[in-house]
């Protein structure tokens, strides 16, 4: 990656940092949340004049706020958040910072499989694949960037405190008060020549416009629909299209209709938002293969048609190798389309609440959110949100005139890849060489504010509309209970969050994308700022998470990704979900002649199904290749825990054997691989994450145990086609023995397909016999 350039003085001291906040600084190009900005203009306060009847009730009923502290409404949690920190508070809680900050970052990038004794903490850093920037990694030069900062920041000192006269200068600070006014929407307009048909001064009818963002966003829901969505039972509606397939519509809002396929997308029927009408025809012109289509794919087409409707969408057939930059666009297209009319809706209050035109009802200015946060992706590597910036830029520059983007050579500087740093020309796998591409830093957080023509990178997040972060660079903000500086409220207004690629985070670490969503949509603990008289009913009521559009995108259906669908989704729209069952599962591209033995263990519930496995597995698996006949026998183990368990049992009973895993350092792994080609060690436990960060062809395999279904399907054949690397004329004394459950059907499916899956969960027998290759 490229040098990292040092940020420049603006407004505030950078003198006065800790070296901690000086690291922040470095690494993110701004401060922690916690210490943003934000605007410290008196707010307009509103007199409401209460009737006697009402005033006598609030006498009698005892509900005075000094009276009952306890139960304020939460308007009036809001008001009473309103206050002016002072310079010494703010200096104190920075001294806080300092002495806290360090144990919530360790703890929350610290993997779920921390329980590995020895020495895997340290070898997680070394070799885990994931390339994380834990706190640890850097201690060691802090201090010297720290002292070279300083210098630099005195010799700043003595040439004045000049602003570059180029808003879009290499290295300029974001936090510049010229910025901070330039993208504030609170204090601009909309502006003339950018202004439609269709953004016109609002009307008292707007909310009955055909266009969807006005649809979603104007409808104001009561507590009596409130209750329907969170007590009634789905309704589900099954429906198939062209290109996704099977669409499950689900939803416990009696009025939420399904989605309906408009044969063409006519321009007029998008609603986009200017410059996005003639902007992403030239932006996607290069996946647009045929001359009939127009503008869109028919995958793109679908996909939109179900976004624009703000629906909820679960896509589980998004694969590295195909179509992951068709989806990428056009949910690009659907966040920025959402972002400028929005900011347009702002900009287009102020104008009529500055001219103060007749008629106004203050309640039609209600237009925004606690936060001015909208929409949040999250993507796994920082070379996904490279290219979701990218398109964020096409997608904003007109042919004739390139849009502002500030922090754009310093933005590439952090998330490109230098030329050096690509890994060397290894044969891997093709969705292998997809996922690693670019920079593959999972550690990473970056704000973005967009008006009519320009756009500003690093911003901070309470200035932003859209967050691009990974869950471990959001996880680092939010923290984690009990610690004294952690912040999440820049969640609490997401209107659309984007989640693609969700397969990767269960190789990174679940518990931080669960994390996120046990923080998103609430109230928050600050006022930042807002102007509440402008802010929406629905969202001062709490009931943001009902309005909030979830797009999820994976490459695989899994019972933790569909939990996330089910229980974290609330849109009072409805939801979509693609089910497309596999007709052929990946034992299909099993090329050696192998038979393949699956073994149904029984279990009473999900929870039993892991000492079940165990059982199983220590009383009638591992008694049958206790014998030095069934040498050279690899175990493939998804769950780390699994592993870690299986481990200590080998070593207990001093079985013959070796391990690796994705902790393992490089001497460590050519050591197992050495110790199981030459018959050294009996038994090779693998684990799972460790096969998809490295993708090695392990040699020497004989005997074959899949103490569980893979997660990725295709890593079934692959792990079998190992044995073809060594040939040594003994192809019929080889095994496959897999373990599976009732619990395991979307995986059983995968690899043997859905039919033949649905036979072995319903028939009597337990074992069940498979033979792949060719038969002489």
């Amino acid at each position: 990656m490229g040098k990292r350039r040092r940020p420049r003085r603006g407004d505030e001291d950078v003198s006065a940092l800790s070296k901690k906040q000086k690291k922040h600084l470095k690494d993110f190009g701004e401060q922690h949340p916690f210490y943003d900005k934000v605007s410290q203009r008196a707010e307009r306060t509103q007199v409401v004049k209460l009737t006697e009847s009402s005033e006598e009730e609030s006498h009698e009923s005892g509900s005075d706020p000094e009276s009952e502290p306890e139960n304020p409404t939460v308007y009036h949690q809001l008001l009473a958040t309103l206050r002016h920190v002072s310079d010494d508070d703010e200096e104190e809680d920075t001294d806080d910072e300092e002495d806290n900050n360090n144990e919530g970052v360790e703890e929350a990038e610290g993997q779920s499989g921390a329980e590995e004794e020895g020495g895997a903490s340290e070898e997680e850093d070394e070799d885990n694949g994931e390339d994380d920037d834990t706190a640890a990694d850097k201690l060691s030069g802090e201090k010297a960037e720290g002292e070279k900062l300083m210098a630099e920041v005195e010799e700043d000192e003595d040439k004045g405190d000049k602003e570059p006269e180029d808003p879009t200068q290499e290295g300029e600070e974001f936090t510049d008060t010229k910025h901070e006014s330039a993208f504030s929407l609170e204090t601009n307009f909309i502006d003339a020549d950018m202004e439609d048909h269709k953004d016109r001064p609002a009307s008292p009818s707007a909310v009955t416009s055909a266009d969807p963002f006005k649809k979603h966003v104007g409808r104001e829901l009561e507590e009596d629909d409130i209750t329907q969505i969170s007590t009634s039972s789905k309704k589900t509606v099954s429906s198939k299209w062209p290109t996704l397939g099977q669409l499950a519509f689900t939803s416990t809002f009696k009025e939420a209709l399904p989605v309906k396929l408009e044969k063409e997308n006519e321009p007029d029927k998008l609603y986009l938002r200017k410059p996005l009408d003639c902007t992403w025809p030239n932006v996607n012109s290069l996946y647009l293969k045929k001359q009939t289509e127009q503008n869109f794919t028919s995958l793109q087409r679908e996909l939109f048609t179900v976004m624009d409707s703000y629906k909820d969408l679960y896509y589980p057939s998004r694969l590295a190798t195909a179509l992951g930059e068709e989806i990428r666009h056009v949910y690009c297209l659907h966040a920025l389309n959402h972002v400028l009319k929005a900011n347009s809706q702002v900009l287009n209050n102020n104008t009529r609440k500055r001219d103060q035109r007749s008629g106004l009802d203050e309640e039609d200015l209600r237009d925004q959110g606690l936060t001015r946060p909208k929409v949040l992706i999250v993507v796994p590597f920082r070379e996904s949100a490279l290219r979701v910036v990218q398109i964020l830029i096409s997608l904003m520059e007109v042919p004739d005139k390139k849009v502002d983007v500030s922090n754009k050579k310093r933005f590439k500087d952090q998330f490109g890849c230098a030329p050096e740093d690509r890994p060397p020309n290894l044969r891997r796998p093709d969705d292998y060489e997809a996922v690693f591409s670019g920079n593959i830093d999972d550690h990473f957080r970056i704000g973005v504010a967009i008006l009519q023509k320009s756009m500003r990178l690093y911003s901070p997040f309470y200035s932003s509309d859209i967050i691009v972060a990974s869950p471990l660079g959001l996880r680092t903000i939010i923290g984690s209970e009990g610690e004294k500086k952690r912040d999440f409220d820049f969640l609490s207004s997401i209107e659309i969050l984007i989640i693609d690629q969700a397969d990767i985070y269960l190789m990174q670490n679940w518990e931080h994308v669960l994390h996120l969503m046990s923080h998103l949509n609430l109230q928050p603990t600050d006022s930042h700022g807002v102007d509440f008289s402008r802010v929406r009913m629905w969202s001062l009521s709490n009931w943001s998470k009902y309005y909030r559009q979830t797009l999820l995108f994976s490459a695989l259906q899994e019972p933790q990704i569909n939990s996330i669908f089910n229980k974290h989704c609330f849109n009072y729209n409805g939801q979509v979900a693609v089910k497309n069952t596999p007709k052929t599962g990946s034992i299909c591209q099993v090329l050696v002649q192998l038979p393949h033995v699956f073994q149904r263990l029984e279990a009473d519930s999900v929870l039993s199904v892991i000492d079940a496995r165990f059982k199983f597995f220590t009383d009638k698996i591992l008694p049958q290749y206790r014998d030095a006949i069934m040498s050279h026998t690899l175990i493939y183990v998804p769950s780390y825990f699994d592993y870690v368990r299986l481990r200590n049992y080998f070593k207990k009973e001093e079985l013959s054997f070796t391990h690796i895993c994705e902790y393992t350092d490089k001497p460590g792994i050519s050591r197992a691989r050495q110790f199981f080609l030459r018959g050294q060690r009996q038994f090779l436990l693998v684990t799972e994450r460790f096969h998809f960060y490295k993708r090695y062809t392990l040699k020497g395999i004989r005997n074959l145990i899949f103490y569980e279904l893979p997660t990725y399907p295709h890593f079934y054949s692959e792990v079998c086609n190992m044995m073809k690397a060594w040939r040594q004329g003994e192809e019929a004394t080889w095994t496959c023995t897999v373990l599976y459950s009732k619990y395991d059907a979307q995986k059983l499916a995968a690899v043997v397909g859905a039919e033949r899956a649905a036979q072995m969960l319903q028939s009597k027998k337990n074992v069940h016999l498979f033979v792949t290759g060719e038969n002489n």
